[in-house]
């Protein structure tokens, strides 16, 4: 009995790819104007025909060669090679260019949050001071 997958399956390469580029099946779907399941089914496909496969390849960023000859192990390996000790260099960079600290951003929502508590709290002495003063009319 085989227990191995297939190497040239390529629904679950299609699977891995999409999943590596962290887009989820009913995404993928509507980029190709096709159902959910459609997607499901392809993944669960050994073959698919060349034009679907290059559509799909396109809107996974990749070329068709790349879902073809993909392999877990080829990635493994690619991530092992470029690892420097503090980066990995697999897969888009993504920079998003911050032009702010958060840390200062949550600082000053806390500081815009103790104003707003100290001015609820005036207004709610204030109130009390007035209703005293009718009180004692």
């Amino acid at each position: 009995m085989e227990t191995a997958t297939k190497p040239n399956h390529i629904g679950r390469k299609i699977s891995r790819i999409r999943e590596l580029r962290g887009m989820k099946q009913e995404t993928l779907a509507e980029e190709l104007g096709i159902s959910q399941q459609a997607v499901s089914k392809i993944e669960q496909s050994e073959t698919i025909e060349d034009g679907k496969l290059e559509q799909i390849a396109k809107v996974l960023g990749v070329t068709k060669e790349a879902i073809e000859n993909y392999s877990d192990e080829a990635v493994f390996n690619n991530i092992q090679n470029n690892y420097d000790g503090s980066v990995i260099h697999a897969g888009p960079t993504i920079n998003h260019h911050c032009t702010f600290n958060p840390l200062d951003k949550l600082l000053e929502a806390h500081e815009e949050n103790k104003k707003l508590y100290e001015r609820l709290l005036k207004s709610e002495q204030d109130k009390i001071e007035y209703l005293e003063k009718l009180l004692n009319k």
